[in-house]
Order: structure tokens, then sequence, then C-alpha cells
């Protein structure tokens, strides 16, 4: 059980994480008018400035903290309620 809850953990952790880029992307695009300076994209990365590539860092970053440490406190609360149902039957 605990496998599978952790796979599952896994699993929602990268679709979140798909979705949060996503957003991210979209809200950046939005506010600034320019695509965000990923690092595939050479285009947008020459075209955004060092305040606006450090600004798109550090917001990628605290998106994908927040999802992390809310797909693991999940993750826990499923795995303690699961035993807590196990000792309970």
């Amino acid at each position: 059980m605990n496998l599978m809850l952790k796979l599952l953990g896994t699993a929602v952790s990268f679709g979140a994480g798909f979705a949060g880029a996503k957003i991210l992307d979209a809200v950046w695009l939005k506010v600034t008018g320019q695509k965000p300076p990923k690092p595939g994209d050479k285009e947008a990365q020459n075209e955004a400035s060092l305040r606006q590539a450090l600004g798109f860092a550090v917001a990628s970053s605290v998106v994908a903290s927040v999802i992390q440490v809310l797909t693991e406190r999940g993750t826990t609360g499923a795995i303690n309620y699961f035993k807590r149902t196990a000792d309970e039957i």
C-alpha cells in the first residue's frame, strides 16, 4: 500500500509540476508580454534582460518548491490516513 501511495504521490507531483509550469508561463507572458526565458528557448533568452531572467528563475523555483512541499504533505497525510484506517479494521 505504501509503495502505491508513493508512486501515486510521484505521479501527482509530476502532474502538478507540469501544470504549475504551464500556469507560470501563461502568467509570465500576460504580465511581461514576452515569452518566458527558458533554457531551451534561445530567442526568448536573448530578448530577456538579466532582471527578467533572474525573476523568472526565482518564480520558477518558488512554484517548484511549493508544489514539492504540498505533494509531500499530501502523500504523507494519505499514507497516515490509510495506516490509521487499516489499523481500525
